[in-house]
């Protein structure tokens, strides 16, 4: 069954006019300060007039300052009507390596990081061609490439040209090099990159690795480098959790632990985005026999 991100919040906030029901809410594990929760509001609210957002026991109003975000109960108020966005949540698959064009994009990958990036782990085994835990990352998922295309993200890639007519969704710009752990969470949403805060990390799960507030390391974003890692694809993941974390209940996180033995088309079948997730662990094997 997938897991309800909403259990454990201890941030929510309402409209003010309908305070039965929250609009959404969040984990605050330390890092998320005022200026970010407005900036993750706009994300999430559609109004025609300025927010005023108010911490509901202590009268707090929330300003743009780095102050950080204290756990409690949000009311926004507004002049106009606020409506919470129904902007696309792209649901993704937990990637595994695979055959084919992939192999360039992980070797690239490895050679450029040469640690998680997100951890600031080293790979001391590297020197040896050990790379047990380290895996490189799709930013934007592979499995969604008809997205890609349809969106023209290809215009955010500056190492590759378009002579050869790929999609260039596996450019080095796309991706990074993460532990395996760390890689599970940022495909299901759970941690994210602001490119917008200094880079920082932020965890939207319980902080049970110790990564909240974390800065992306330098080695993946060199400005000198033409292989660094895109801001654009940054800031489209971090919305992406904005919207996977904090709108409603949460979108769900999908079992991908299947024990031998178990029926894992019927548990898809039977669970939320049946038929895009069938669709997706077909396109995901079908990539590694092309």
């Amino acid at each position: 069954m997938p897991i309800d991100r909403s259990l454990g919040r201890n941030v929510h906030f309402y409209d003010a006019t309908s305070l039965e029901v929250p609009l959404g809410g969040m984990f605050q594990n330390g890092s998320v300060t005022e200026n970010n929760f407005l900036d993750m509001l706009g994300i999430l609210l559609v109004t025609e007039a300025p927010l005023r957002v108010q911490e509901r026991t202590s009268g707090h109003v929330v300003t743009a300052t780095n102050n950080p975000l204290q756990p409690g109960e949000y009311d926004v108020y507004c002049d106009s009507d606020i409506e919470v966005s129904h902007e696309l949540w792209v649901n993704r698959l937990i990637s595994y390596p695979v055959s084919g064009r992939e192999d360039a994009f992980r070797e690239g990958i490895r050679a450029r990081d040469g640690k998680c990036v997100i951890s600031g782990l080293v790979n001391r085994a590297a020197y040896r061609g050990g790379w047990t835990m380290f895996e490189g990352a799709h930013i934007f998922p592979l499995e969604k490439e008809n997205l890609w295309i349809e969106w023209g993200y290809s215009r955010w890639i500056t190492d590759m040209d378009d002579t050869n007519g790929a999609s260039k969704i596996n450019s080095l710009q796309n991706g990074f090099l993460l532990k395996s752990d760390v890689h599970q969470a940022f495909d299901q949403y759970l941690l994210s990159v602001n490119p917008d805060d200094n880079y920082k990390v932020v965890v939207f799960d319980d902080d049970i690795l110790g990564l909240d507030g974390r800065i992306l390391d330098a080695v993946c974003r060199d400005p000198a480098n033409p292989h660094r890692v895109s801001d654009q694809l940054l800031r489209w993941h971090f919305r992406q959790s904005v919207l996977a974390n904090m709108r409603g209940a949460g979108e769900p996180i999908f079992e991908h632990d299947f024990p031998p033995g178990t029926d894992m088309m019927t548990e898809i079948r039977e669970g939320p985005y049946a038929k895009e997730r069938l669709e997706m662990e077909f396109a995901s094997r079908l990539r590694g026999i092309g």
